[in-house]
């Protein structure tokens, strides 16, 4: 055989199996939460909305798509930290969100999309900007109870929306391990995840982000009866159930400190074991909602609950 036609056939054979990973297909049509969008094109001119939308992104390598963001709701973790065009520090109104042209705006709340704030979604795609919510943050439609599975799920979608499907399975696999490093705990505690509020506690219950995690975790959560992502509750029912551990969201407008002092400082409160012994988990505002952080929050939270002493 000639040189160069046994070359051409080794250099086939090299290439025929070489892995190669999929691509996206457009045009691409995606249902989300009760609405239809259809991408010609990745998206290049993302606005973002909510510190979950904003940390998909950066996660998956995509920042540099990135052209504004809105309502976050802590500085994004270091590794992943970059600087970001801020729109505004709330939900940044229709006219400045398309003074940056965007061609897709990803939000954390479907709530976020209303006429008094990024647009109406109707409205957006007659002026070819696609929208998405993150699927566990949907109301038109109700979510099916989150699983890190569910999550996963979501983590693929956003990847095989952006062509960045290598990525996506290479963050999978890494928060797989994470999740896997954790042994849940056997002994049956009981925990009342303590999002925020005074006189009425709004709590995780049993079907978004808290559960999931608490489910991880390997803790009995109170209100997991309660069939939504997160309620109103009174202090009395949680006193009634005396959870052994209490899980305390940690945001820049109510503390896990303030939540410590109000729980001690409670008289209904102050009787409650948890509260007396000091047994808090402590998790940050933007991993107790669905997004990249949380399996990262279940390792985390899964070394506060081992340092908690509970002897008798």
């Amino acid at each position: 055989m000639h040189m160069f036609a046994r070359l051409a056939v080794l250099s086939f054979a090299a290439l025929a199996f070489t892995p190669a990973h999929a691509q996206t297909t457009y045009p691409l049509a995606v249902e989300n939460c009760g609405f239809s969008l259809e991408l010609t094109a990745p998206p290049r001119r993302v606005v973002t909305i909510k510190s979950t939308a904003t940390e998909m992104l950066l996660a998956l390598g995509l920042g540099d798509t990135i052209v504004g963001v809105g309502f976050q709701d802590a500085p994004v973790p270091p590794q992943w930290a970059m600087d970001l065009p801020v729109l505004s520090d709330k939900l940044p109104s229709q006219e400045v969100v398309l003074a940056t042209e965007p061609d897709f705006v990803y939000a954390g709340w479907e709530s976020n999309f209303a006429a008094d704030g990024a647009g109406e979604r109707p409205t957006l795609s007659a002026l070819g900007i696609a929208s998405y919510v993150a699927p566990a943050a949907c109301r038109s439609i109700k979510p099916a109870k989150l699983t890190f599975d569910g999550l996963f799920a979501q983590i693929a979608e956003i990847g095989t929306i952006f062509d960045a499907e290598e990525a996506a399975d290479t963050l999978i696999v890494e928060q797989k391990a994470q999740l896997a490093s954790v042994t849940p705990d056997p002994r049956g505690l009981t925990a009342l995840w303590y999002s925020s509020g005074t006189k009425a506690p709004y709590v995780g219950a049993g079907s978004n982000a808290p559960a999931m995690m608490m489910e991880a975790l390997g803790l009995d959560n109170i209100m997991a009866g309660q069939d939504d992502g997160w309620i109103s509750a009174s202090w009395e029912a949680i006193v009634d159930a005396n959870p052994n551990v209490i899980i305390l969201v940690d945001a820049s407008w109510n503390s896990a400190q303030q939540k410590k002092t109000l729980l001690a400082e409670n008289p209904i409160t102050s009787r409650l074991d948890a509260v007396i012994n000091q047994r808090y988990l402590v998790v940050p505002f933007p991993a107790s909602e669905a997004g990249v952080r949380n399996a990262g929050a279940v390792v985390d939270m899964a070394a506060q609950l081992a340092a908690l002493d509970f002897a008798p």
